[in-house]
C-alpha cells in the first residue's frame, strides 16, 4: 500500500468514526455550544462539509478553485464563522448528508489523483498525500469539538502520527502567518504514540525538545488545548517559541484557546506540563 493508500484508508476510518458520533445524535444535541467560541455542533459538521466541497474542487478544477480564492481571502478573518452563520438554516439532518456525500465526492476525487500532483489549498500549495493528511487532521480537530460538547471520551488510535506528522511539517507557517521569522534551529519532538509505541521527528541531540503522549502533542497542534493543560515537555527557547504558535492548519492565525480554569475539565489531554530549564 502506498502513502496516499494508506492516508486514504486513514481517513476513511477516521470519517467513519465522526459519522458514528454524530449519528446517534438527537435535534436539540447538534444545537450544543462547543469549546470553539461562538460555534454548535452543527457549525463543526458544516464547516468540514463545506471544505470539503472546496477540497473537491481542488482536487478536480484547480483552476477553478485558484480563480475562487482571493474572493473568500478578502473576507478576513471572519470568513469562516460567516460560512458556519451562513448554513444555520439547514436542519441537522440535512448538514449531516451534506457532510457524508461532500466527505464521500473528496474521497473518490481524491482517489483518482496522482500521487505527485500538487493541488492548491488556503496557505501553500500541497502534495496530494499532504492534502489528504490535512483533511484527516480537519476531521480528528472538529470531531474533538463536537466530542468536548458531547462530554464524549474518544479513544485515540494510531492515526494520530499523520496529525502530529502535519504538526511537526507546519512549524514554519506558524511562525510566517503571524508575520515572524521562523526560526533557524531544528526542535526534536519525540512522543509515545496510544499503542505504547514511539514516534520522533527531527534530529536527535539537539537542544530544543517536545516530549509526551502523541495525543496532547496533537491536541496543541491543532490548537484545541492550550501547552498549559497538557503534560508536554518543552524544552529550549525555539521549542518554547513554537508551542506558543503552533497551527497545523492553513489559513490566518488560530484564536488558539484558553487555559482551562481550576477545576474545569474536558474529555482528552493532561495536566501538570512540565519544562526542563535551560
Amino acid at each position: 500500500m502506498g502513502l496516499v493508500d494508506e492516508l486514504l484508508a486513514d481517513l476513511r476510518a477516521e470519517t467513519a468514526e465522526l459519522d458514528a458520533m454524530i449519528g446517534r445524535l438527537g435535534a436539540q444535541e447538534w444545537e450544543l455550544a462547543t469549546p470553539a467560541e461562538g460555534w454548535m455542533v452543527r457549525d463543526q459538521i458544516s464547516h468540514l462539509a463545506w471544505f470539503d466541497d472546496a477540497a473537491t474542487v481542488s482536487a478536480t478544477d484547480p483552476d477553478g478553485f485558484r480563480a475562487a480564492l482571493p474572493a473568500l481571502l478578502a473576507r478576513g478573518d471572519s470568513a469562516v464563522d460567516e460560512l458556519a452563520v451562513a448554513s444555520r438554516s439547514l436542519a441537522a439532518g440535512q448538514i449531516h448528508d451534506w457532510f457524508r456525500e461532500a466527505r464521500a465526492r473528496g474521497l473518490e476525487a481524491f482517489a483518482r489523483l496522482d500521487a505527485g500532483a500538487r493541488l492548491p489549498w488556503y496557505g501553500p500549495d500541497m502534495s496530494v498525500a499532504s492534502f489528504v493528511t490535512a483533511r484527516l487532521m480537519e476531521t480528528w480537530a472538529h470531531g474533538q469539538d463536537v466530542a468536548d460538547a458531547l462530554g464524549v471520551t474518544r479513544v485515540p488510535t494510531t492515526r494520530l502520527r499523520h496529525v502530529a506528522t502535519l504538526g511537526v511539517r507546519a512549524m514554519p507557517y506558524g511562525f510566517a502567518v503571524r508575520g515572524l521569522k521562523p526560526p533557524a534551529r531544528p526542535v526534536r519532538v519525540e512522543l509515545t504514540m496510544p499503542d505504547g509505541s514511539s514516534w520522533a521527528a527531527g534530529p536527535s541531540g539537539v537542544p530544543d525538545l517536545v516530549r509526551g503522549t502523541m495525543i496532547d502533542f496533537c491536541l496543541l497542534v491543532v490548537q484545541r488545548r492550550h501547552l498549559a493543560d497538557t503534560s508536554l515537555l518543552v524544552r529550549g527557547e525555539t521549542a518554547r517559541a513554537w508551542t506558543a504558535v503552533a497551527q497545523a492548519f492553513a489559513g490566518p492565525p488560530g484564536k488558539g484557546r484558553a487555559p482551562l480554569d481550576q477545576g474545569e475539565s474536558r474529555t482528552q489531554g493532561h495536566t501538570n506540563r512540565t519544562e526542563d530549564p535551560l
